[in-house]
């Protein structure tokens, strides 16, 4: 569980920072201000400051859209365990159809091959 929401942190801080790396070049925004920018759209948010130059726009879009997409992927990632592992305390299994087989827990405790 630690190691899937350590990776979800570090693909959250490699986005951020493409964000406020985006926003400082393209935007001409301070470091800050391109970190709230970043960290607001990253949230679902939205931008704070107002973005002037086409090449600005355009890299917001583009982030708003990748961010939309690594706040899911980030999510799957921290809560794939769990969800595995509730999945197993209840012994579902997929067979070659993929369809749901609930099998019952074996009488002595332990697992079937």
């Amino acid at each position: 569980m630690s190691r899937s929401l350590f990776v979800s942190s570090a693909l959250i801080a490699v986005s951020l920072g493409v964000g406020v790396v985006g926003y400082h070049l393209t935007a001409g925004l301070d470091w800050v201000d391109a970190l709230l920018n970043a960290s607001m759209i990253l949230t679902g948010m939205g931008p704070v400051s107002p973005l002037s130059t086409t090449g600005a726009k355009l890299f917001a879009s583009a982030y708003a859209l990748f961010s939309g997409v690594i706040f899911i992927a980030s999510a799957g990632v921290a809560v794939g365990p769990v969800a595995h592992r509730f999945l197993h305390r209840f012994h579902v299994e997929l067979d070659d159809t993929q369809e749901p087989v609930v099998r019952p827990a074996p009488k002595s405790g332990k697992p079937e091959p």
